[in-house]
């Protein structure tokens, strides 16, 4: 969600030996790939029309995903392929309109899709096709060639067709708030003056953050077996349009930064943990670069373009881990008898804290609403920032982050509640116990499943 890191051994990190594993995790994750693009022997151009297999496919999906890349510096969201192809990638004087000829191409390249019996080979399959389909909707878009339209950018960025939403529906959710915290101010100022009190002091962020993330790899290690190796450097940053962000170097290792720009409050701290560590962003990448990657040589998922399918996954699973790891009031204990005390916050309130936020996160789905409006057009690019302060009671701030979030990434943000719904529904489905449903969640997270063929 900003530009992609290059030259990643030149940042100033927290935490220094962690990052210099992180580079020779890349390295050794450039190694294997490179090895296993040898040991297939793959083409690194179109041959043109006739067979081809989807190994040579997915090495020319590679490269067209790093050459729009070139146009949007938000577009790739890692890579950790050679870096030969990422240098003839950043010489291609291809335009974003070559970029979408050649995309389409590509799909008509591809065998049919045969039956949807969830297949690995079949998965592939379909995505490559359906990724490719995204990144020429992608690559029109940046040329001019289709107007902004939020159903429309769900549905070809994202493989999916998320609910609309009637404001009127979170009124008892308002209501209910409304009579927790009385008062004669606008219930959003209510609500930030309420979490405030939750705040994470500055000087406590490092050991708040330490204990939350070792807490969330301890639940999820338990149930999914993680790389050999992995790790992460952690990095404060500020003046982000959003709270955290994990980089996937490559060689199961992140770097993930959270945004201090803000106040960040209590709860934050595991939802952090989880989304960007474990089982969220870091152990997805990890998982898929191992299984995919190194054990079968498939090249494709070397490089991540946000504005894909993949993200509804990426990000759902993410939002859903939260929960699978503290399932109940799991996440409400810990943070009781472990962070609190850590932030040097009072624990006999946490439980008020955790009713007053429960109903706070029920009104997410009005923020999808309100970016359906303003892209559409329906809504004055004035009242995006008023609405979120109404509907989703954040504060000023918080609401002008997230207009600017909305400005850069458009329909992106149905992938962390409605992607979060979708991951929620394969997982539960016909699991009756939190080692059914890890289980099932590890094998999406390490599968080439897209939200279209969750039910293969």
């Amino acid at each position: 969600m900003k530009q992609v890191v290059k030259a990643v051994c030149l940042l100033p990190i927290l935490a220094a030996p962690l990052f210099l594993v992180a580079c020779e995790g890349k390295a050794r994750s450039e190694d294997k790939l490179r090895e296993a693009v040898e040991v297939k022997g793959q083409k690194t151009a179109i041959a043109g029309k006739g067979d081809m297999s989807m190994d040579t496919v997915a090495r020319d999906y590679v490269a067209l995903v790093l050459e729009l890349g070139n146009h949007d510096k938000s577009y790739v969201d890692a890579y950790y392929g050679p870096a030969q192809w990422r240098e003839q990638a950043e010489q291609s004087p291809a335009s974003p309109a070559d970029i979408a000829k050649r995309g389409n191409a590509l799909i008509a390249l591809l065998p049919e899709e045969g039956v949807a019996d969830g297949s690995l080979d079949g998965l592939r399959l379909h995505y490559l096709r359906t990724q490719l389909a995204a990144l020429v909707a992608h690559a029109r878009s940046l040329a001019g060639e289709s107007e902004r339209n939020f159903a429309k950018e769900a549905r070809e960025l994202y493989d999916t067709e998320p609910p609309r939403q009637n404001f009127t529906s979170f009124d008892p959710f308002l209501q209910e708030l409304d009579e927790l915290l009385p008062g004669n101010e606008p219930l959003s100022a209510r609500v930030q003056a309420f979490r405030q009190q939750y705040e994470i002091p500055v000087d406590k962020l490092q050991e708040v953050f330490d204990a939350a993330i070792a807490e969330c790899r301890k639940r999820t290690k338990q149930y999914i077996p993680l790389p050999q190796d992995e790790n992460f450097a952690l990095e404060y940053v500020s003046d982000k349009p959003w709270s955290g962000y994990n980089w996937y170097q490559g060689g199961a290792h992140s770097l993930i930064q959270v945004n201090s720009g803000l106040p960040i409050t209590i709860d934050r701290a595991i939802d952090l943990g989880c989304h960007e560590g474990y089982p969220g962003h870091h152990t997805y990448n990890a998982l898929l670069e191992q299984t995919l990657v190194e054990d079968r040589g498939w090249v494709e998922y070397s490089v991540y373009p946000l504005f894909s399918p993949q993200s509804l996954i990426a990000e759902g699973s993410a939002n859903y881990g939260i929960d699978l790891a503290f399932p109940g009031e799991e996440k409400n204990r810990f943070e009781m008898e472990v962070l609190y005390p850590l932030a040097g916050l009072d624990p006999q309130s946490a439980q008020n804290y955790e009713r007053v936020m429960g109903l706070v996160d029920k009104l997410s789905f009005a923020g999808n609403e309100i970016a359906r409006q303003y892209i559409d057009g329906e809504i004055a690019p004035e009242q995006v920032a008023v609405l979120f302060e109404k509907y989703t009671l954040m504060s000023p701030a918080k609401a002008k982050q997230r207009k600017d979030f909305v400005d850069a990434y458009g329909a992106y943000v149905i992938n962390y509640n409605w992607g979060k719904k979708l991951v929620a529904d394969y997982v539960e489905r016909d699991t009756n116990s939190a080692q059914e449903r890890w289980q099932r969640f590890a094998k999406l997270l390490s599968s080439p499943r897209l939200p279209s063929s969750l039910d293969w």
